[in-house]
């Protein structure tokens, strides 16, 4: 049995680009990305996400559905975006703060990426986190995908870190949470490649925990919790012992924000210019499958 629950109980926030699913068979909360007008980290999705994270936090999982109490004892990040779980950092916004040289905003931004990802992989509640990738998750995206204890995948998802294409790289946790589950060679070599993978090649290299058939993620994910929810407590206990053998802090990540603002604030013009191409192209894959999905509601 599905169940919206309405965040209004925790923050007085009205969720405008996040929807959320509550299934209280598990316990199982799902925070669905819509950012608009394209399907990336703006400022709003990440504050919302970020809301409703702490707020999930909090209350130690619990939420309340159908007027009673229950826990959350699963956070899954998945998109209602068909085809594309997120493309990443708001390049349009970077380009404009690069030019205006204004550091500070750019951080700012930065710092509310690496705030999400942190409270996703460091919850501070008996919440296993989970991300569903079905399409593609590229750069930021990627990242916040990397972020989860469990990671579901789509065979034909396509992931990667596309950020060296103008000359810059992914600051907000691939290089932190990469080099934790397949160690740093790998990792530096996937940043540095610019390579764009699979969920199937993913899923080999031992960055995709669980593979789905296409179109299977969903099925893939409670097939998933069905099978290990009586030893959950046993995976929350190894995974923060996990953690601690081999931690994680977020002045870390904070420490390489800081890196990544300084780079981002030296790309010339021609770097900008490879930006706004990949604005373009992200604005007109929106437009496209709009068209798409409207000419099939109209079928």
């Amino acid at each position: 049995m599905n169940t919206i629950v309405d965040f209004q109980q925790f923050n007085n926030a009205t969720l405008e680009q996040v929807r959320t699913r509550f299934e209280e068979e598990f316990g199982v909360m799902t925070y669905f990305m819509n950012p608009a007008p394209r399907p990336c980290f703006n400022k709003i999705c990440m504050s919302e996400l970020h809301q409703s994270q702490t707020s999930l936090e909090k209350m130690q999982g619990e939420v309340i559905a159908n007027g009673k109490v229950s826990q959350a004892n699963y956070l899954v990040l998945a998109s209602d975006i068909p085809g594309i779980f997120n493309l990443g950092g708001d390049l349009s916004v970077f380009g404009d703060l690069i030019r205006a040289k204004a550091r500070d905003h750019l951080l700012a931004y930065a710092k509310l990426c690496v705030n999400n990802v942190w409270t996703f992989y460091n919850m501070q509640a008996p919440v296993t986190t989970i991300s569903l990738v079905q399409g593609q998750a590229m750069g930021g995206g990627f990242e916040a995908a990397l972020a989860a204890h469990i990671m579901v995948a789509e065979k034909s998802a396509l992931m990667g870190l596309p950020e060296v294409l103008f000359n810059l790289f992914p600051g907000m946790g691939a290089l932190s949470f990469l080099s934790r589950k397949i160690g740093m060679p790998a990792a530096e070599k996937m940043v540095r490649s610019g390579k764009i993978y699979t969920g199937e090649e993913l899923y080999q290299l031992g960055v995709v925990d669980v593979l789905a058939e296409d179109g299977q993620g969903q099925y893939a994910l409670n097939n998933w919790i069905k099978k290990n929810h009586r030893s959950l407590n046993s995976f929350q206990a190894i995974n923060r012992a996990k953690q601690r053998v081999n931690p994680l802090t977020i002045e870390e990540l904070y420490d390489i924000t800081e890196i990544w603002v300084d780079a981002a604030l030296r790309l010339d013009e021609r770097n900008l210019k490879v930006m706004e191409r990949l604005v373009r192209a992200q604005n007109s894959k929106v437009n496209s499958d709009v068209a798409h999905i409207q000419e099939k509601q109209s079928a």
